[in-house]
């Protein structure tokens, strides 16, 4: 996509569904940074939240592709605390953009966004461009694999 359309398709999103799903992201993270132990939570929900503020144009990658112990463990307490309760939050926001038909590219992003909502730790937020140089998004014959 070029930037006008993501300009355009965020500024949609910001105002049908993406500021509220920030919020709830932004509540999460902000609950977990007053609990100490769950700082980690926090900056990824933080990481999270401005990532649906403003997805079109960014991408989330991999930041540890074999997941950790420590991080899979993380994801798991992340998934029953706060992670269920904010698909549920994409999947309620997705229903009527779908039902609008226009809205449709809306939906499917607010989909896109149920994956790093269950489980954020070990997720990075980058630009397309940006993402698209790294080794993992190059063909096998570009990156030297064999």
């Amino acid at each position: 996509m070029n930037r006008p359309l993501n300009l355009i398709l965020n500024i949609i999103w910001l105002v049908f569904g993406g500021l509220w799903l920030a919020v709830g992201y932004f509540l999460a993270g902000l609950i977990c940074c007053i609990l100490i132990v769950t700082i980690p939570f926090g900056i990824a929900s933080f990481r999270i939240a401005g990532y649906a503020l403003w997805p079109f144009g960014r991408v989330v990658v991999d930041t540890q592709p074999g997941m950790g112990v420590v991080t899979g463990l993380g994801n798991i307490i992340w998934f029953i605390v706060a992670g269920v309760w904010i698909a549920i939050g994409h999947v309620l926001t997705a229903i009527p953009m779908f039902i609008s038909i226009i809205g449709i590219p809306l939906g499917i992003a607010n989909l896109r966004m149920i994956p790093v909502s269950l489980l954020p730790l070990g997720k990075k937020v980058m630009d397309s461009g940006e993402a698209r140089s790294l080794p993992q998004y190059l063909p096998a014959a570009q990156a030297g694999y064999r």
